[in-house]
């Protein structure tokens, strides 16, 4: 098998490559589910996504009830909360209609019109949708989990990697969040960190018998509930493939999937964009597993995402499980002693000193202060990185996700994707653009990630749904006012229109306002 190739794929004419990009579908989001994902349907309701009204409902009559609901409630009963007179979508199937909705514990417990409740809230003129899965988050710091709370996300997952080892992450977050939470084991960190595999610098190889300890602590750490493996060759750059081969072998034996922040950023060689997915495109390949591509308009397809996008089509077609997933902004942000600065990144990336923000501030960086803030390790903003067509040619293809990549904490030096990032693909995307239909958007927050992750987290497959017997992860919002309002500046700053958040059917924002003395928040861990 051959090795990545630093020749990018050839390039059709402009016309000729936007009817191509036509052709597959980038502009109709409406193609199945199951095969968005690269996956059988799941057994419950695998209709396509459709775009919905609320004058007529669109899909099944009502949605479906989960294989193990029991039987249909008595039209009579009362309920202990509904939710009336919202717009009630089920991505999964394509219901779409106004109805009432009744949460019992920490389940859905019906879903229809006329419904009785102890306690009612009317969501009138609102939409009721599952609570958004961030795929892409990191650990659930207890200060940012509001904020995630505040953009409508339920359920926390840091798929770009546990800075932890398993036990010790289950056990540091249990009892102190309102949200879900899980996460994929972090080559990268535990390279750098763990004395068993050696804890070698970003640009060290590891020796035969590292490899062999790395395989065993992957292995023991999946079985104690982190979810796939994340891989940031970029950030550790002496990496190899033989490494990630004898990693990525124990998740592939366990059913896992494999994530990654790939190898290069851009399409100028040395070291490309094109080699850096075809690296994950022969993982994929040798090792059987799905593979999953991170933030895909800044690492792997900048500058040239109809390009890439060409290449995972094709490899999509080939019978590879492959996705991605992207944050609808048109800049990135990390911190300035990674790997991502070293060299000529200027002109890597299109840009000069200016720039730089440090996040959190409106400080702009110059040449006299560059080193200075280098040594201070301070995450800025690298404005004007990210071509906004871009975004949006990743955002109308079908089976990209979405995640923020980030998770507030007090120091507020962080991308304002941490506070912002699903209600602003709601709102600019959705509403104000056009980008997006409705659904497909909420299809990319709550249905395709569950589906992505059931088969390493069982739990995952009572979320992302609003149907009988799922669970009661409810976020309601209004698409009228919907809005991300976090900045560089301030990203510590909620989301507009977000108005009721359910997890486990306990109201942890209500009436837009978060209630922290509740942390109902579950650790989802692998099976």
């Amino acid at each position: 098998m051959s090795g990545p190739s630093s020749e990018p794929p050839a390039r059709p004419p402009s016309d000729t490559r936007r009817k191509l990009l036509v052709a597959m579908g980038f502009g109709a989001a409406s193609a199945t589910l199951g095969r968005n994902l690269g996956q059988e349907p799941a057994s419950t309701a695998s209709s396509p996504v459709t775009e919905p009204t609320v004058e007529a409902t669109t899909g099944p009559a009502a949605p479906p009830a989960l294989a193990d609901a029991g039987p249909e409630p008595a039209a009579t009963r009362s309920y202990p909360l509904v939710i009336k007179n919202g717009r009630v979508i089920d991505p999964q199937s394509g219901f779409d209609g106004v109805v009432d909705l009744a949460v019992e514990g920490a389940k859905i417990a019906a879903i229809g019109p006329g419904l009785a409740g102890a306690q009612v809230i009317d969501a009138t003129g609102k939409v009721v949708a599952p609570g958004f899965i961030d795929l892409l988050s990191a650990e659930p710091d207890p200060f940012g989990v509001w904020f995630k709370v505040g953009d409508g996300v339920t359920t926390n997952l840091a798929m770009h990697g546990v800075n932890n080892y398993a036990n010790a992450f289950f056990a540091r977050y249990s009892g102190t969040t309102p949200i879900h939470y899980g996460g994929a084991w972090h080559q990268h960190f535990i390279r750098s960190t763990d004395a068993e595999v050696g804890a070698v610098k970003p640009n060290e190889s590891l020796r035969a018998e590292q490899l062999a300890a790395f395989a065993a602590l992957t292995d023991f750490n999946l079985s104690n509930g982190l979810a796939g493996i994340c891989f940031s060759p970029e950030y550790s750059p002496g990496t190899t493939l033989a490494e990630m081969e004898e990693v990525a072998a124990v998740a592939a034996a366990r059913g896992h999937a494999l994530f990654f922040h790939v190898r290069y950023s851009d399409p100028d060689a040395p070291g490309t964009s094109f080699e850096a997915i075809e690296e994950v495109l022969q993982l994929a390949r040798t090792t059987g597993a799905a593979v999953h591509i991170e933030h895909l308009p800044s690492t792997g397809g900048t500058f040239v995402m109809a390009q890439t996008l060409e290449m995972l089509e094709a490899a999509r077609a080939e019978g590879i499980k492959v996705t991605a997933d992207l944050y609808p902004y048109d800049f990135w942000g990390t911190t300035l002693a990674s790997e991502r600065f070293v060299g000529d990144w200027q002109a890597r990336y299109r840009i000069g000193f200016e720039n730089l923000q440090v996040a959190g501030t409106s400080r702009r960086l110059s040449s006299a202060d560059f080193d200075q803030a280098v040594q201070d390790n301070l995450l800025v903003a690298a404005l004007g990185t990210i071509p906004e067509d871009e975004v949006q040619m990743a955002l109308r293809v079908p089976w990209i996700m979405i995640g923020s990549d980030a998770i507030l904490t007090e120091s507020l030096n962080h991308h304002p994707r941490a506070a912002g990032t699903f209600a602003r693909v709601l709102g600019r995307y959705v509403r104000d653009l056009g980008i997006l239909s409705l659904g497909d958007a909420l299809a990319k927050m709550t249905i395709l990630p569950a589906q992505l992750m059931e088969p390493m987290i069982p739990a995952m497959a009572r979320k992302g749904r609003l149907q009988r017997g799922a669970d009661a992860d409810i976020v309601v919002f209004d698409p009228a006012t919907i809005a991300d309002r976090a900045t560089v500046e301030s990203p510590a700053s909620m989301s507009a229109g977000i108005w009721q958040v359910l997890v486990d059917g306990q109201l942890v924002l209500a009436d837009g306002m978060v209630q922290r003395q509740l942390l109902p928040g579950r650790p989802l861990r692998s099976a």
